[in-house]
């Protein structure tokens, strides 16, 4: 075993004892936060874990990486890289009953910037997954209307045809890049607030704020709805799509394996990307929910409850949607066909239900033969069943465009509209809790905000300046913003954050004095598992995942994909390179959290330099240790 341990002088005095620990919890219990009951703790980590990506990201994964095959390496690497972690973060947030930024202030001084970077992060990707809801809102609003208005497309001025971006497209990609979003062709090209996006992101940020007014004292009601709702959801919709034609054509497409894929390390890196995204570890949240618990709690068990849930929630998710997919791909099969048979007819005046999909290759056979020259002018539709299950789609495309498409083909769509996307709103919606989690308190133990001021306005204030900021996501470029939010806010910076995080509990904090304190919390110490894990597997295959991720990166052309009904080959979008400025912004958006670690570090190294002490640990202030192990400042 790995036995090193780096000097970390004063840590004694930073941390309450265990003793110190028993007296402590009874002391805060009218002041601090905590849990009404273990459901409710449970309720809102799964709430913060399964989120968006579970239902659109990894069925999608799933597709393009030899589906069944895929399961492989992400249920292997769920067990190496995610469950370790989770119950690290369970646990350290536990033992010093903190948020991000004073669990690693307690373990180092100069670590005080992983919690800093854990909010960073929390704050960007909550400016743009809120937006997401604002357009999951806009969905929901139009789906009480008989027949749903991407249903078909809407008529031309003159009203002699359809719209002409419509007719070329589809009714569904009209509705969700014109009607919806409006989309301009560039993302230099901001346009407008587009007014009807701006209405539902306000409404978004509204139900945010009075979900999480108190903390956990509100947002632990809120999951009670929200975290259970979608497993209801998903049941009905596997019900009602097991008995639609052609649904397990997609469900055994999806679980067909494709062993070669695992010969490719992409698809190892994917997993491993989508197991670490999954659990919503780095973001500080987990940490603060952790803290509200019991000192006594047995976080190990929650560890793997939450870790097989989330598992199981992906590959549930996957089998709903695909039996919806493989449904959409049937009824477009099936309207390939009935234009080839009628093409058929028409050109041979052929009887109505002569030709049928069972006879119709004989029966070209046969019309061939009558009537070679006619025949050789009838053009006919490639129809493979395959390529329409092959014509996948993940994120925003699964949801607005492939889902909603399905969805029309259903009988009272209007109903399995609202469902699916009280569905979605609900995911939404609890994995904001977690990222305002990972805001709020770090803002709070950073002392940014003085104490006298009510928590409710902490929270308003913070809502506020997000819900302006993220105007940028309903100008006519917005999606094009979001997309780089997306790529570059939530990826590098929470590989970094989770590295440091288990190299600074396993290297710095002791994993003697964890697993003493794990011992104390649930009444026995970590087994080989834990400890092959923390102390070599799980950094080992974060660092892996980083290096890789890095290069392939920086070898990546930076191309973004534009709708743009000039395009020669639309309705496909078109690829085309960022401009030059938009490296500035992947900069902030990747660097400043990541940078934030280091910088602090050095900022605290040369602070203590210049003042000769070595027993600083504020930001901005000067600390000493209260007599219950608190850091008070001053």
């Amino acid at each position: 075993m790995v036995k090193l341990k780096l000097p970390n002088p004063g840590l004694e005095d930073r941390i309450p004892s265990h003793a110190e620990l028993e007296v402590l919890e009874k002391e805060e219990a009218d002041s601090r936060p905590k849990w009404d009951n273990k459901a409710q703790y449970m309720l809102t980590c799964v709430g913060f874990c399964v989120g968006l990506g579970n239902v659109w990201r990894f069925p999608y994964l799933c597709q393009s990486h030899g589906g069944g095959a895929f399961m492989i390496p992400f249920l292997i690497l769920l067990v190496l890289e995610g469950i370790p972690l989770l119950h690290l973060e369970f646990a350290i947030g536990q033992r010093l009953r903190k948020g991000s930024v004073g669990v690693w202030s307690s373990v180092h001084p100069t670590l005080k910037g992983v919690g800093i970077a854990s909010m960073f992060v929390s704050f960007l990707v909550g400016l743009y997954y809120n937006t997401i809801i604002a357009w999951v809102m806009w969905y929901f609003f139009n789906s009480f209307q008989e027949p749903l208005p991407w249903n078909s497309c809407p008529l031309n001025e003159n009203r002699t045809g359809y719209i002409e971006e419509c007719a070329k497209s589809s009714p569904v990609d009209y509705f969700w890049y014109r009607e919806t979003l409006n989309i301009s062709t560039s993302i230099e090209d901001s346009g407008t607030i587009q007014w009807w996006l701006l209405l539902c992101l306000t409404c978004a940020w509204g139900v945010l704020y009075v979900c999480t007014i108190r903390g956990i004292e509100t947002t632990g009601k809120a999951v009670y709805v929200t975290s259970t709702l979608p497993y209801l959801v998903l049941t009905i919709f596997l019900i009602r799509g097991l008995t639609l034609k052609g649904s397990t054509n997609g469900i055994v497409y999806l679980f067909t394996p494709n062993v070669t894929e695992l010969a490719n390390p992409v698809t190892w890196l994917d997993a491993g990307a989508q197991v670490f995204y999954s659990f919503s570890l780095a973001f500080g949240g987990l940490i603060s929910f952790s803290s509200y618990n019991s000192i006594h709690n047995n976080c190990e068990k929650d560890a793997v409850i939450v870790s097989v849930i989330n598992g199981f929630t992906s590959i549930y998710a996957a089998t709903v949607i695909y039996s919806i997919i493989g449904f959409r791909a049937t009824e477009r099969y099936d309207d390939c066909f009935d234009k080839n048979i009628l093409t058929l007819m028409n050109a041979f005046d052929l009887p109505e239900g002569n030709v049928t999909q069972d006879n119709f290759e004989q029966m070209q056979q046969l019309c061939n033969m009558t009537d070679p020259a006619t025949f050789a002018t009838l053009k006919f539709e490639t129809c493979d069943l395959e390529t329409f299950l092959n014509d996948g789609a993940e994120g925003t495309g699964l949801a607005f465009i492939v889902f909603t498409e399905a969805i029309t083909k259903m009988p009272i769509s209007p109903l399995w509209s609202i469902l699916f996307f009280i569905m979605l709103f609900c995911l939404g919606l609890s994995s904001m809790f977690g990222n305002m989690e990972g805001v709020l308190v770090p803002l709070q133990d950073l002392q940014i905000i003085p104490s006298r001021v009510p928590k409710e306005l902490i929270t308003g204030l913070v809502c506020l300046v997000c819900y302006f900021i993220a105007f940028i996501f309903v100008l006519n470029s917005g999606n094009y913003w979001l997309t780089l939010f997306d790529s570059f806010a939530g990826s590098i910076p929470l590989l970094i954050i989770a590295f440091c995080e288990m190299f600074s509990v396993v290297y710095i904090y002791g994993i003697d004095r964890f697993n003493k304190d794990i011992e104390f919390m649930i009444g026995h110490k970590p087994n080989i598992f834990w400890q092959v894990t923390w102390r070599l597997v799980s950094p080992l295959i974060m660092l892996v995942i980083f290096l890789f991720y890095f290069v392939v990166k920086v070898n990546e052309e930076l191309l973004y994909s534009i709708w743009n009904p000039s395009y020669e080959e639309f309705p496909k979008t078109q690829k085309v390179e960022y401009p030059s400025w938009v490296y500035a912004i992947i900069v902030i958006l990747a660097g400043v959290p990541s940078l934030a670690i280091p910088t602090f570090a050095i900022y605290k190294a040369i602070r203590n330099h210049c003042q000769k002490k070595n027993d600083r640990s504020g930001l901005i202030a000067t600390s000493e240790t209260s007599v219950n192990g608190n850091l008070k400042y001053s």
